[in-house]
């Protein structure tokens, strides 16, 4: 079996299996987490939600994906059908394709490159054409308007991201994922991970996270009340689906980076507890909770408060704490708390 794996074919196998096992941890989670979003938005309005397929409503979600590809492909007389089938095979293609450098335990990676954060934005960045391909495509005013605004929304958004980042990159010393784990992993526990150095920006991270999700408060490209569900509301059957998927995936890749970069990824906050890749799950279904609860329990923005707030608020904010940071790095304040590349960390 050794000598196989050594082999052309063989390592090509190893690697397809690789990219199947990531790929199957991605849906199995998909499906736990619209479960628990219907589930945890239910609970706040004192309903039940699903109940009755499976035990306690555990296979509605399988259900509900059953019904979709079963269901017959709706294409708009005047849509260009090429761009119109693209768009949701798009979304969700670089949603899933970002995961190949997000790692679950130490070691546990698909491709661990020294500049994973580089690729993650890289591919997030790419996920808006598949929205406004889809806008487009459609030939419909409705989703056009909802692709534009998506558009704007994820490039004003993404900007704020880059910036936070950039402060745990100076912090590090790296652009991987793994020796910013490690840099975090200190004599101080919980308290030496970088929600504590840079604890302004985890809650910009986050805000700006729903931001770029369009995850409400910040759904305008969605916003039923003025664009009939936005983008993608030409869409019915399997693409439907796939942009639904595609969006789940994302913002579930949104709490994989605020578990690797301010919460110690698979680090144990508890000590003599080993760390593992239960303790990386259960911060991103923690964080994911924190994303179902802002939806249940907030109301829409309206647009222009929405680039108010990232241009004129975030973007400054994000931009000066990149220089803050660059000095207290610089000068290893605090016997480099914020320069863990300073101390071998």
């Amino acid at each position: 079996m050794a000598d196989f794996l050594t082999t052309p074919l063989g390592t090509f196998v190893l690697i397809l299996a690789q990219c199947l096992a990531v790929v199957g941890f991605v849906m199995v989670s998909l499906l736990f987490l619209v479960y628990g979003d219907r589930k945890i938005w239910a609970a706040v309005q004192m309903r039940r939600g699903p109940n009755v397929v499976g035990v306690y409503g555990l296979l509605q979600t399988v259900a509900d994906a059953l019904k979709y590809v079963v269901k017959e492909v709706v294409v708009p007389a005047g849509a260009d059908k090429t761009g119109f089938m693209l768009a949701p095979l798009t979304s969700f293609v670089l949603a899933v394709l970002a995961w190949a450098v997000i790692p679950l335990n130490e070691g546990w990676v698909l491709s661990d490159i020294n500049v994973a954060i580089l690729f993650v934005f890289a591919v997030s960045s790419l996920e808006v054409y598949g929205v406004i391909m889809g806008g487009w495509a459609s030939n419909s005013k409705y989703p056009f308007l909802g692709s534009l605004r998506s558009a704007a929304q994820m490039i004003s958004y993404e900007v704020s991201l880059g910036l936070i980042i950039i402060g745990v990159i100076i912090s590090t010393g790296s652009m991987n994922f793994g020796a910013i784990v490690a840099a975090q992993d200190t004599a101080y526990g919980f308290f030496g991970w970088y929600w504590l150095p840079h604890l302004p920006m985890v809650f910009l991270f986050f805000i700006s996270a729903l931001a770029e999700t369009n995850r409400p408060p910040f759904d305008l490209p969605e916003a039923e009340s003025e664009l009939v569900a936005g983008y993608q509301v030409e869409y019915s059957a399997t693409p439907f689906l796939l942009f639904m998927a595609g969006e789940y995936i994302a913002i579930f890749l949104m709490c994989a980076l605020i578990s690797l970069m301010f919460f110690g990824g698979w680090l144990s906050p508890i000590p003599g507890l080993p760390d593992g890749v239960f303790w990386m799950i259960a911060k991103m279904a923690f964080f994911f909770f924190l994303f179902a609860m802002v939806k249940a329990i907030t109301p829409r923005y309206r647009y222009d408060q929405l680039m108010r707030i990232g241009w004129k608020v975030f973007l400054p904010l994000s931009l000066g704490w990149v220089v803050i940071i660059a000095f207290l790095a610089k000068f290893e304040v605090f016997g480099g708390f914020w320069a863990r590349w300073a101390i071998g960390g």
